[in-house]
């Protein structure tokens, strides 16, 4: 053996064993400390280089980086309306556990004096939006997942440069691999009318990107601070429920929510925009009472926020005294989640879970059916919702608190990608939600044990196949 090939294996266990340790150390998920600690040990090289690629989570140490201790007053709080921040002993008894384990999670105020409208559909949600970026004074601030350069797409650009030709500041953030969802991309179409537009974490050769699987899932539209948009809509045609002729068609809905919590939906996007850019964008002026709703944002990903969505999921399915209804078109729970369902179901909550019959993934379709016999068996009642694909993210427990926002039942929302939530205290809206998941399930067809019991051997192989690959659907 040569000194090279000995200096060349030294040099290959060396960096195997770092990597090893590292994942050991500070993969937070034991199987995947497992399973990258054995690749790297059995492939030194392919295993060792895969982890520093793929394995590493660089966000949190790339956003300490910025002075964000410093601006953290101004990003995250919401100055000038410390008036509404109201603490869980000042809510409704039926509020204060939910409401006491979202604040010790999420370090966040519960802010009294808004009110949340649900905008079913393209057709309604769209001229609304569309609207607020017109009458904007102020700021315009857009993040969303895909931006269509169709018909959709390219009114909502227009809306954008005519908002900046008035004096407004409008900013723009991208994700940098949803933006490819799009046959025609509109990016270039804002920044040649000079629209700043931040890309995050887009895919490169050179030098190579390393943060493929972390992605920016979260939609906000923030104007003036008075009013914010959020929910699971993107920006296309494709979301216009009444062109039927589209065969990629998607049953959505959004929300427009007035009152305080608009200006903390607007600092989540101010925090996103310096962590991109650097800039540090300046808060709106205190806005208004608008409702009786108390809400509080919930922000998620895969940095110092890790698991706070999934933590309040389970604590609100903990609280649940009587019924709850999920609409989700990803459902890949982790066990934690499964479990907390069963013991709902178990302790007498009514408990629905409402998923689309027909899937625009084929594969994570099938990766749910392999695991839906766990939570049918005790007592949780499960739907298929009738094309075309619904891609609606709803959660109402006991018809008094919801949690709307971007999120997915799945690994990537609840590990991989940046999500933003909210949750609502109310009872109206609360009744409003689940009056339109009972209307939902009164046309849905309803999933039996029996029925995935009955699955053929190839259908279940099919279906524990993709299920393999959960943790990265």
């Amino acid at each position: 053996m040569t000194v090279f090939t000995v200096i060349c294996s030294s040099v290959a266990i060396g960096f195997a064993l770092w990597a090893a340790g590292h994942a050991l150390v500070f993969k937070r998920d034991s199987r995947a400390a497992l399973g990258w600690i054995g690749f790297c040990l059995l492939f030194p090289v392919v295993g060792s280089l895969s982890y520093w690629l793929f394995g590493i989570n660089r966000i949190a140490t790339r956003a300490r980086k910025l002075d964000v201790d410093s601006v953290e007053g101004s990003l995250q709080e919401v100055p000038g309306r410390s008036d509404f921040q109201i603490s869980p002993e000042e809510v409704p008894t039926e509020f204060s556990e939910l409401a006491r384990l979202s604040e010790a999670v999420t370090a966040r105020p519960l802010l009294a004096g808004n009110r949340v409208e649900a905008l079913h559909g393209g057709e309604r949600a769209y001229p609304a939006m569309l609207k607020a970026i017109d009458e904007a004074q102020r700021c315009v601030y857009l993040s969303t997942y895909i931006f269509d350069g169709d018909t959709t797409g390219l009114k909502f650009a227009d809306a954008l440069v005519r908002a900046r030709q008035r004096g407004v500041e409008v900013r723009v953030i991208l994700d940098g691999v949803g933006e490819h969802y799009s046959r025609q991309q509109i990016r270039q179409v804002l920044l040649d009318q000079q629209v700043p537009v931040a890309r995050f974490l887009p895919p490169r050769l050179f030098p190579p990107a390393v943060h493929l699987n972390l992605r920016n899932h979260r939609k906000i539209l923030a104007v003036d601070g008075q009013w914010a948009f959020t929910g699971g809509m993107n920006l296309g045609d494709r979301h216009l429920e009444e062109v039927v002729d589209n065969p990629d068609r998607v049953v959505d809905v959004h929300f427009r929510l007035s009152g305080p919590i608009a200006g903390n939906i607007e600092s989540v996007f101010r925090r996103d925009w310096a962590f991109l850019t650097g800039e540090i964008l300046g808060s709106s002026p205190p806005t208004l009472l608008a409702g009786e709703a108390f809400c509080r944002a919930v922000v998620d990903g895969p940095d110092e926020n890790l698991g706070k969505l999934a933590m309040i999921l389970v604590g609100a399915l903990s609280a649940a005294r009587q019924e709850v209804a999920i609409m989700t078109p990803y459902f890949l729970p982790s066990r934690e989640l499964i479990g907390a369902l069963q013991a709902a179901a178990l302790r007498g909550v009514q408990v629905s879970l409402i998923l689309p019959a027909k899937n625009n993934l084929f594969y994570l379709h099938w990766a749910t059916r392999k695991m839906l016999w766990e939570i049918l068996q005790r007592g949780v009642r499960v739907y298929y919702q009738p094309p075309p694909f619904v891609h609606s993210k709803l959660l109402v427990v006991d018809r008094h608190y919801v949690q709307i926002g971007s999120a997915n039942l799945d690994p990537r929302s609840l590990r991989l990608n940046f999500e933003l939530n909210v949750g609502v205290y109310d009872h109206a809206f609360g009744s409003q939600v689940a009056l339109h998941c009972e209307e939902v399930r009164e046309v849905s067809k309803e999933v039996t044990l029996e029925e995935m019991d009955s699955r053929s051997i190839p259908l279940r192989m099919r279906d524990a196949f993709a299920w393999l690959f959960s943790p990265y659907l």
